[in-house]
């Protein structure tokens, strides 16, 4: 669409209501940056929102109107709005005017997406899975250590609208690196999409790195000499968090492959080679956790192994212990028959003679089974 076009759409909508709605919005949520906390109200939807010309900030009046208009007047630059948990209706103006598809908006809105990518006309909607490791002093079976959010990304010719749901992955370090790379900026929408892509997918990195150290740490623990002690929780709860960690890693594959490949309007061909590296690298994050999943299964069967192993030598042991203790039974058990005529009953010696034979068979029995390992 001309940007004369887009002009009389604004208008249109001025005309509509639209942009009113979304200059009450503005004046009634105040735009707060999430990174910072300290001015982070909570139920603040907007986070900021910023145009820029050539990579460079630029002002833009009051609201995110006068920075729409601004942008598609110059017909230069773009406009970067960004959400945190919006609702339906803090939404609903803004869907208006950027006249974003009715399914997008649901998706941003409601969460709990898969990675993808889906193309509305001349608009790009991206989903990331974002991830995070949450640290702790010792791992147990019910030790959480990957918490996941997700980050919506509308891409248009003029615009980048970001929504972000969990209250990690702040795109506010984000956005100061790229204000600080004006020439990278500059290449439009596509670069802020690439710059997020890039982000998660290095979240992705660090979070697989550090889940490393928890599997060695298992592992350790389960090859130690009490291995067969170490809770089995732990094992399971670790297979839980890295399921949930490759869903959300795996499915971003194709997505990527889609904005390294395939050609798109919005996306500059400059931009795709960037694409290819962040595919990359988050090929080599599923590989990581592939790897992951099946280390752990070998720990596991490792760790039922030796639980194997322990319990056939307790087994052994009181085998063992039962052999002796069989000895005096059978010969108690015959001497208390009430016969009279049974041997040596009579015979001074005859009590030592049995005591002294029980002793040396149960310690012939004994040395036999410390000899062998039984013991």
């Amino acid at each position: 669409m001309s940007m004369a076009g887009n002009l009389r759409k604004v208008t249109s909508l001025g005309r509509g209501g639209g942009l009113r709605r979304v200059a009450r919005l503005a004046r009634r949520r105040p735009r707060v940056d999430l990174s910072h906390h300290a001015r982070s109200p909570l139920g603040s939807a907007v986070v900021n929102c910023v145009a820029y010309e050539d990579g460079v900030r630029v002002p833009a009046g009051r609201d995110l109107v006068d920075a729409v208009r601004r942008v598609r007047k110059s017909d230069e630059g773009f406009v970067w709005l960004g959400l945190h948990g919006p609702t339906d209706q803090e939404f609903a103006g803004i869907a208006q005017l950027f006249d974003l598809h009715p399914l997008a908006v649901e998706d941003a809105v409601d969460a709990h997406q898969r990675p993808k990518l889906e193309r509305y006309g001349e608009t790009l909607f991206a989903v990331f899975k974002t991830v995070c490791y949450v640290e702790h002093t010792e791992l147990t079976a019910t030790s959480e250590v990957v918490n996941t959010g997700e980050i919506m990304v509308f891409v248009g010719q003029d615009f980048v609208i970001t929504v972000r749901h969990g209250r990690h992955g702040s795109l506010g370090p984000l956005r100061e690196g790229l204000e600080a790379d004006p020439q990278q900026l500059a290449k439009g929408p596509a670069a802020v999409l690439h710059a997020i892509a890039d982000h998660v997918v290095d979240d992705y990195l660090q979070v697989t790195d550090a889940v490393q150290a928890d599997i060695d740490q298992v592992e350790t623990d389960v090859f130690a000499t009490n291995g067969a002690r170490a809770d089995p929780g732990r094992i399971y709860q670790l297979k839980r968090e890295l399921l949930e960690l490759k869903r959300a890693v795996a499915p971003l594959n194709r997505p990527l492959q889609e904005l390294a490949t395939r050609p798109i309007r919005v996306i500059d061909p400059e931009i795709q080679a960037y694409f290819r590296d962040v595919s990359d690298h988050q090929l080599r994050a599923t590989e990581q956790i592939a790897a992951f999943d099946e280390l752990l299964n070998s720990i596991l069967q490792a760790h039922l192994a030796q639980v194997t192993v322990a319990q056939n030598e307790d087994m052994r042991r009181i085998t063992a212990w039962a052999a002796m203790i069989a000895v005096p039974t059978m010969v108690c058990g015959v001497y208390g028959m009430n016969f009279d005529h049974m041997p040596e009953l009579r015979w001074q010696f005859g009590y030592p003679l049995v005591i002294g034979l029980i002793s040396v068979v149960c310690l012939a029995l004994y040395r036999s089974f410390r000899r062998n390992g039984w013991l």
